[in-house]
């Protein structure tokens, strides 16, 4: 699970850097964790030796273990943390920022707001350099409608990453959409980010399934002191590989459908799926993809309008035709 929520260390991680002094003896990692709880970081002493460890691996700096305390200090010259960075990171930074803006919520974007920052004035002081010009030629454009993200109320987030970190429960004020709140007791499991809405995964109250609550519809979140305990087996990358964030059945199906040239163009360029088959026959092309049964995959069918005609499996056929047809009377 790890990996699925990274960057929730991230703004903890920054912190550490910049708490380390320039020279020997340095800081010990009791006085950092400390420093860390007065900025509001609720984490393990464990943690906090964890990152040392991982950021030492990565950045210049060290332990002096010469004699205790042991304190942690940055090895010489390596104290601007960004201006060590390569431009050609600082520019991808700048590309990164470009991106993640049109998606992630505003609440996570002043987390790395400093990140950013620097990297932006990095490549100020290097205005004349050739990779620099090249973040202000490249642009990333959504490939569908463009969505306004959610708003979330203050002070949800960062509870739901502190759930996350220490592994506990929490109990919450959630309302599905056109409902009235309900309370529920949670076990967050962790965050994915779909589009402009942002998810926490969890079990409620004690029983085994995992669902997902859009961030946004929280009214209320609060800590508890019990712990929060995942499902055996579970593994939120493979919620993510199995498209669990497309919705519908999940179950793989075999698609057959008659696409236009200009479609089949489309679809030989960027396949659905690695082993797609398209083959030309009378004037059109003849589409054979396995994939999964989803709703993302029936709007993206909906979506195509008479470019594509969906001939197998039926259940798909007859429910894409029966919308038409509804489609059809509104019209009408």
């Amino acid at each position: 699970m790890a990996k699925s929520h990274n960057y929730l260390a991230v703004e903890r991680q920054w912190t550490l850097l910049r708490l380390i002094p320039e020279h020997p003896p340095g800081v010990t990692t009791s006085q950092l964790f400390e420093r860390l709880k007065e900025d509001g970081h609720s984490v393990a002493k464990r943690t906090v030796e964890r990152d040392l460890e991982q950021l030492s691996r990565q950045f210049g700096i060290a332990c002096n273990d010469v004699s205790k305390p042991y304190g942690w200090y940055w090895l010489k010259g390596k104290k601007d943390l960004l201006e060590s960075l390569e431009i050609k990171e600082a520019v991808s930074l700048a590309m990164a920022e470009n991106i993640l803006s049109q998606l992630l919520p505003l609440p996570m974007q002043e987390e790395l707001a400093t990140i950013f920052a620097d990297a932006r004035k990095k490549l100020s002081a290097l205005s004349g350099h050739p990779l620099v010009r090249l973040q202000d030629k490249v642009r990333y454009v959504a490939p569908s409608l463009h969505f306004e993200r959610p708003y979330i109320r203050n002070g949800i987030l960062k509870v739901l990453k502190e759930a996350l970190m220490e592994d506990r429960q929490i109990t919450s004020q959630y309302a599905p959409f056109d409902q009235k709140d309900r309370e529920l007791r949670l076990h967050p499991l962790g965050l994915v980010q779909r589009g402009p809405v942002l998810y926490l995964v969890a079990r409620a109250f004690d029983y085994d399934d995992v669902r997902f609550y859009a961030v946004h519809r929280f009214s209320k979140v609060e800590l508890l002191s019990e712990k929060a305990t995942a499902p055996a087996g579970f593994s939120i990358d493979e919620l993510v590989e199995q498209n669990a964030f497309d919705f519908g059945s999940g179950e793989m199906i075999t698609v057959k459908a008659r696409l236009n040239n200009t479609l089949a163009m489309y679809l030989a360029e960027t396949p659905l799926e690695p082993k797609q088959k398209l083959s030309p026959q009378n004037g059109h092309y003849m589409l054979t993809a396995r994939v999964r049964d989803s709703w993302q995959l029936y709007f993206w069918i909906l979506s195509q309008g008479d470019q594509i005609e969906v001939l197998a499996p039926k259940l798909l056929r007859n429910a894409i035709a029966d919308t038409v047809k509804e489609i059809y009377k509104l019209y009408h």
